[in-house]
């Protein structure tokens, strides 16, 4: 007897996950991290009365979780091809709630400052692996406005972050500020699990060891020694002076071998591509002046005018909303028109606004003048970052993005980190200099007394002149990025 076979059952087909389910877990996981930074900025003094510990101390509690950012953030572009980038993005998201559990259940500042390095070795792989996802997944043709969308937590983690922080240190209990990342976090592993594509390890290189031992230290020490610099004002004491010194002497060793070896932890060539480069160095210049000067505005209403940490945080929503608008605005240009235009004309603006504050900032100056200055440094911010991104990594091969999203990280963080140590140490000599040796700590008891408040504000003042000038130098290497669209990779 003949069998006749049955015809086959054709197998399911599963689509593809769509580029705005993907950009909704993504933007959650990065909002995450951005938003515990913000938070943690303006809780640094009631923890320290929490502990019934110095300050100086506390700050550790910022600084620990940077210096984790550092030393993960090199290795993050081998271990996604090590381990496969949704495996690597779902443990980096469960390290990162894990540290925020603990933190939150911490007993001493020694406790709460080593659960923030766990929080940082998970947040410090989050930014660099959402980017890499979003710009698989993204249609050349719309990066822009695909890149865009990771603005949005630039502009959320800003803007909540003070006044969220604010009210929970003052109306629940400093651990909240912890603790509120487990939702997010479990509502973005949930996401990931199911919405992002799994896919293959692909390892191409053995894991730069060497590589590793001189870059993550070396990032790890420079941005301990800027920021001791920074708090102590002085750069030359031995505290900062050293560190700072054998983290430069690591990061240029391991310059040295990069160029020399096949498979380097970060592949240097990348910045053999002009539109790379350029983009980099304008994000060095730029970065570093605007992240460095965002700790101005908050001292500033708490220093000079006796605001409260949340009423700081709801200031500086006009310049935060600016930024977020024009940023989703910029990413959609940036498709269409020449993208080296829109950041000239974004770094202008954005010094402009700076340059406007070097003139507004008084000890009682009206809200209104200092929101309009912070809006059209706003609006220059947004129309800068993310366009300097999309310009640099939009004509570079597939295979390049990982390391290319792990080398901006880099950049950026350390940019910031030199940034704020500079903006600090500038201000401390300003008003050391205009307010007869006041510091941080006894301004805000002096600032009662009208002419004390005014040399206060005169020092602030000043500070902006230094980002008015470095945000200027930022023009230079922006004149190198294209002046018309890249092919698509």
């Amino acid at each position: 007897m003949n069998a006749t076979l049955a015809p086959a059952r054709p197998l399911p087909v599963v689509a593809p996950p769509t580029l705005a389910a993907t950009a909704t877990v993504v933007v959650l996981a990065s909002i995450m991290t951005v938003l515990d930074t913000t938070i943690v900025n303006v809780a640094l003094e009631p923890l320290a009365g929490a502990f019934r510990a110095p300050l100086a101390t506390i700050a550790w509690v910022a600084t620990g979780y940077t210096l984790a950012l550092a030393t993960v953030i090199p290795v993050t572009a081998w271990a996604m091809g090590r381990f496969g980038v949704k495996r690597l993005y779902l443990t980096a998201i469960a390290l990162f709630a894990l540290g925020s559990l603990l933190a939150g259940l911490a007993w001493n500042a020694e406790s709460l400052i080593v659960f923030r390095v766990v929080q940082g070795l998970g947040g410090g792989m989050i930014m660099p692996i959402g980017m890499t996802i979003m710009m698989r997944a993204a249609d050349p043709a719309r990066l822009g406005r695909t890149m865009a969308l990771l603005g949005i937590p630039v502009l959320v983690g800003p803007l909540a972050g003070p006044v969220l922080g604010g009210w929970l240190v003052d109306h629940a209990s400093w651990r909240w500020i912890f603790l509120i990342n487990l939702p997010i976090a479990a509502v973005a592993l949930l996401g990931a699990s199911r919405i992002l594509a799994a896919d293959t390890p692909q390892p191409t290189a053995p894991l730069d060891l060497p590589g590793l031992l001189m870059l993550s230290p070396g990032l790890a020490l420079l941005i301990y020694g800027v920021a001791t610099g920074g708090e102590r004002a002085d750069f030359t004491t031995p505290a900062a002076l050293l560190p700072a010194l054998a983290g430069a002497v690591l990061i240029t060793g391991f310059v040295v071998r990069a160029l020399r070896v096949d498979h380097p932890l970060i592949n240097l060539n990348l910045f053999a591509h002009r539109a790379f480069r350029s983009a980099a160095t304008t994000l060095v210049l730029f970065n570093g002046a605007y992240f460095g000067s965002m700790l101005l505005g908050p001292l500033y209403w708490q220093v000079v005018r006796g605001l409260s940490a949340t009423e700081a945080g709801l200031y500086g929503i006009p310049q935060v909303l600016a930024t977020g608008i024009t940023m989703q605005i910029a990413g959609r240009l940036t498709d269409r028109i020449a993208p080296g235009r829109i950041v000239l004309v974004g770094i202008t603006t954005a010094a402009a606004g700076f340059a406007l504050l070097t003139t507004q900032i008084h000890a009682d100056t009206a809200f209104w003048r200092i929101a309009l200055a912070g809006i059209v440094m706003g609006i220059g911010v947004g129309a800068t970052i993310m366009p300097t991104m999309t310009t640099g990594t939009r004509a570079l091969p597939a295979e390049s993005i990982p390391a290319a999203t792990t080398a901006i990280s880099i950049v950026q963080q350390a940019a910031a980190a030199i940034g704020s140590a500079a903006i600090a140490v500038l201000l401390s000599a300003a008003m050391m200099r205009e307010a007869d040796g006041a510091t941080l700590e006894t301004a805000h008891a002096a600032a009662v007394d009208p002419a004390v408040a005014q040399s206060l504000a005169d020092a602030f003042r000043g500070t902006y002149g230094w980002a008015v000038l470095v945000m200027a130098l930022a023009l230079v290497p922006a004149l190198w990025l294209p002046r018309h669209r890249p092919a698509a990779r």
